[in-house]
């Protein structure tokens, strides 16, 4: 009986490998014929003990050892939170005005400072060649209001102070008229430097400038700005538009209301323009609540 099981589970092995036909002898034949008659299972016999370690084994579980197979890594979905470690949320920061933290004796040393450095520049090769002196700014370091004409004349460039020539004198009646004083404004020019024969700032000049202007804004952070003439209209408001077309209404820069109207010496050789600039005056005195007819 041992060796006939024997024999069967042979010819099972057989018979699944595709074995149909074997040599007819009797006895052959018969364990054939009995093999047919065993029902084949789908089940596996179990498998001998293994003779080697573990270690050695070729197998692996399917579901305790991880695989080694490389995946990209993956995206985080839309609805997970992504953690910036290079740049954080954008925020909106103002920078504090200057004279905020300033009292008025630290106001005046800063601007003692810049007029320092004004009176040592030389980005404008011809215009520090042919100056007598720089003219940087004379008024209230916490002024209200703040004038800015377009450049030193001959009068301006021997005294170092903006409009006390002819057009300064005319400036003063317009002051006047508007019932300030001098002293309470603050004066100054698009440029520090004369240039020569009184001609127009060029683009360069000016943007050379821009900085000296730009700390005198900061620091004495005028409510309102009254650009005096095209150049000053033009560079303090960063446009390229005319006088003639700017003037009769404010506009904004920061946070000082600015009105642009015709330049003093403009009105000595067109004075019908005067009532056109104490029209545009009028408009800024009455946006600061003056009424310049109680004057």
């Amino acid at each position: 009986m041992q060796l006939d099981r024997l024999l069967i589970q042979t010819l099972e092995s057989w018979q699944r490998a595709g074995v149909s036909e074997l040599a007819q002898a009797p006895e052959v034949q018969g364990l054939l014929e009995a093999a047919q008659a065993v029902p084949v299972t789908t089940h596996r016999p179990a498998a001998p003990a293994p003779s080697t370690p573990a270690a050695t084994r070729l197998d692996v579980p399917s579901t305790s050892a991880p695989t080694h197979t490389q995946s990209p890594p993956s995206k985080p979905t839309p609805s997970e939170p992504i953690t910036k470690t290079s740049a954080p949320q954008e925020t909106i920061v103002t920078k504090p005005s200057l004279p905020q933290t300033m009292n008025r004796e630290e106001r005046v040393s800063c601007l003692a400072e810049i007029a320092g450095r004004v009176s040592k520049c030389t980005k404008c090769k011809e215009l520090a060649e042919t100056r007598t002196q720089t003219v940087f700014g004379v008024g209230d370091p916490e002024a209200t209001v703040m004038f800015i004409g377009e450049a030193p004349g001959a009068d301006e460039d021997k005294q170092g102070e903006p409009f006390v020539g002819r057009a300064g004198k005319l400036l003063d009646k317009i002051i006047e008229a508007c019932g300030w004083t001098r002293e309470e404004l603050y004066i100054c020019n698009i440029l520090r430097c004369r240039p020569p024969g009184n001609r127009n700032p060029s683009p360069i000049e000016a943007d050379n400038c821009s900085e000296y202007l730009q700390a005198q804004i900061e620091t004495v952070d005028p409510d309102y700005i009254v650009c005096w003439g095209t150049i000053a209209a033009q560079n303090v408001l960063n446009s390229k538009t005319p006088i003639g077309r700017m003037r009769g209404e404010l506009f904004e820069r920061g946070r000082a209301r600015v009105l642009c109207t015709y330049h003093p010496s403009y009105l000595l050789r067109n004075p019908p323009a005067k009532k056109l600039v104490w029209e545009d005056l009028k408009i800024l005195l009455a946006e600061m609540g003056i009424d310049p007819d109680k004057k």
